[in-house]
């Protein structure tokens, strides 16, 4: 029996890049055969990580196609047409709405990714959802298959490597009160509200503070213009664009960082809240979407996305030295270990539906599907 992954883009170094690698291991760690396939390639990957669609093999009855959905592609459309069992893992579409104004492609190709999501309700036989947010999404468009919540895998030995040494040295130690948002600069992301956010703290709270807002631009320009625009309209000095940079230089951000703030409006799940963690960074998030999911407890969460709240509540984690702990998941329990490169929790229920494929004990629906029963979302004749 095979598992093969499939996807629009294979690229290299992001979340669901990375969570594809972790799961390829995982599969052929429980001795199954297993690839991963994508309409997209990264050359920057070695070389037999990855192939192109058409090379996937022919595939049988027996066999399960896990598909990572994420955006618009036509793989949504012609995944019905394998003769194989079909997982879907669900990281999230964000809404075209927030692209509307800025980038005309973008916005048709998230139209078109919700379309894809519809269309697979009924073509899918188990669902995992990154997050109880995207869950809740699946059970809204009324996908009657099993659904469960298994958060991506994360390789946190990738952040244990040494930050760029040149941006340490040209910010580390300069008495500042360091704010940091790593994303890329999008409107679901709200980084306007960062701003403003900041903006308030630094005015009435701490002037000696300084904003670094991480990530790249491309494909935002227009939004990233009006960010600036915005910047210079409230004379705010100390406000850092990074634009695409290499991991050694986010690294350093995070080591950089005193406070991580997130007003985030639409999250699937959020990679950079767990990064956070990682590094001990108090966080202050908006309570959005799958914010919450993620924090598992961790973190100060908003109400709302006022920014006087905003920077009161910043002001006190920054003063209150248990607060920081708190905020920053050192005391609570966090939704992903640190250890490895993955959550055992999410590597478990991963593996759930295939312990009898392997001849483990299990017993669940989908277990029994993935035997070559009856489809779970469908009533047996008997």
């Amino acid at each position: 029996m095979r598992i093969v992954q499939l996807l629009p883009t294979m690229a290299m170094g992001d979340a669901i890049g990375n969570d594809v690698l972790a799961l390829s291991t995982v599969i052929r760690n429980m001795g199954f055969q297993t690839g991963i396939y994508a309409e997209t390639v990264d050359r920057r990957l070695p070389e037999g990580t990855a192939f192109p669609v058409e090379k996937m093999p022919r595939l049988s009855g027996e066999d399960v196609i896990i598909y990572h959905k994420s955006t618009g592609t036509d793989l949504s459309f012609s995944l019905e047409r394998y003769p194989c069992r079909k997982l879907m893992i669900f990281h999230n579409i964000t809404p075209a709405k927030y692209f509307k104004g800025y980038n005309d492609n973008l916005t048709r190709i998230s139209e078109y990714g919700m379309r894809g999501l519809c269309h697979l309700a009924d073509k899918v036989d188990y669902c995992m959802a990154v997050s109880a947010y995207n869950a809740q999404v699946l059970r809204e468009l009324n996908y009657q298959c099993p659904i469960v919540i298994r958060p991506i895998l994360i390789p946190f030995s990738d952040y244990a490597k040494a930050p760029d040494p040149e941006v340490m040295a040209r910010y580390e130690n300069d008495g500042y009160t360091n704010f940091v948002f790593v994303g890329r600069i999008a409107p679901n992301k709200k980084q306007e509200d960062v701003i403003r956010a900041f903006y308030c703290y630094k005015k009435y709270c701490n002037p000696k503070s300084r904003l670094f807002l991480v990530g790249s631009y491309q494909g935002m320009e227009r939004y990233y213009h009006r960010l600036r625009r915005y910047v210079g309209a409230l004379e705010l000095d100390n406000v850092v664009f990074t634009g695409h940079i290499s991991f050694p230089a986010i690294l350093a951000y995070y080591h950089l960082a005193d406070l991580f703030l997130c007003m985030s409006e639409h999250e699937g799940f959020c990679v950079p809240l767990v990064e956070a963690m990682y590094f001990g960074v108090p966080i202050l998030a908006y309570d959005s979407s799958a914010i919450a999911d993620t924090l598992g407890g961790s973190g100060v969460l908003l109400s709302s996305n006022d920014p006087m709240e905003a920077a009161m509540c910043a002001d006190r984690i920054l003063r209150d030295a248990a607060l920081r702990r708190d905020s920053a998941g050192g005391s609570r329990t966090s939704p992903i270990r640190r250890s490895g490169s993955c959550s055992s929790s999410s590597c478990r229920s991963f593996c759930r539906p295939f312990r009898r494929m392997s001849g483990k004990r299990s017993g669940s629906n989908c277990d029994n599907f993935l035997e070559g029963g009856s489809k779970p979302c469908e009533k047996s004749d008997s």
